[in-house]
């Protein structure tokens, strides 16, 4: 049996491991950025606050800002997804399809984002106009991929039902078949459920946003974008944490 001490440290390895991660620092950040806009938008409603809401949004805007440099390490593991997807395809050629068209707008959508961020900071000369339009440009990309992952999600949660009816149907038949297998079987689609029903709510947070950050004049409120990404961080810190 292990002690209080060695289950402290087991919880204060797996933290470290998961805040060593760049997904799992991101989420963090994510948590922190995205709460400060719901607690902006609260506070405003005051003006007694605005000492404190500025020292909030002197907080979220240099947060933003290493979330984006976080995201220059995405391409890496973008180019790994895209040669394992080719090399392992998946198992029917409609998601075969979606994934390649969700890789090309992730290969549009990063690139584009660091323009715009180097454009943001004058580290490049790209006039404001012209980096305006990068900046939606690469939020377009994101949308477009976003609502290509629903079209996984569907297609995904199409198939698993063919795999449970299989199962069920070996099950009821008089065929001699292995019940642990069977057992074993269902367990998994019931994890598999689960993912599909969490990446749903994910992505149904993210829409928004790249809708959001995809119009010129938006009339989507800063306390539905704060709501929204705080949703997607708290599920992906879950789902992070699954992991390590």
């Amino acid at each position: 049996m292990e002690s209080k001490s060695e289950i402290v440290l087991a919880r204060v390895t797996r933290l470290c491991n998961f805040l060593n991660s760049v997904r799992g620092t991101d989420k963090v950040l994510m948590l922190v950025q995205y709460l400060s806009k719901i607690l902006i938008w609260r506070l405003s409603r005051d003006k007694a606050n605005a000492a404190l809401v500025s020292r909030i949004s002197n907080l979220a805007s240099p947060i933003s800002d290493c979330r984006v440099l976080l995201r220059y390490y995405g391409l890496l593991p973008l180019v790994q997804w895209i040669l394992v997807s080719e090399l392992h395809p998946p198992p029917t050629l409609f998601l075969r399809f979606l994934y390649r068209v969700q890789n090309l707008c992730n290969l549009a959508y990063y690139p584009l984002e660091h323009v715009y961020w180097l454009a943001l900071h004058k580290v490049i000369p790209i006039t404001e106009k012209t980096r305006d339009r990068i900046g939606i440009w690469s939020c377009r990309f994101w949308a477009a991929y976003v609502i290509l992952y629903f079209v996984q999600l569907f297609e995904e949660r199409r198939l698993l039902l063919i795999r449970e009816r299989a199962l069920v149907k070996a099950k009821a038949g008089n065929e001699k078949v292995d019940i642990s297998k069977i057992e074993q079987g269902f367990a998994e689609i019931n994890e598999e459920k689960k993912s599909l029903i969490l990446n749903t709510v994910i992505n149904a947070a993210y829409f928004p946003l790249t809708i959001h950050w995809s119009l010129e004049n938006s009339p989507f409120p800063e306390i539905g974008v704060g709501v929204c990404g705080t949703v997607a961080a708290l599920l992906q810190i879950y789902t992070t944490w699954k992991t390590v």
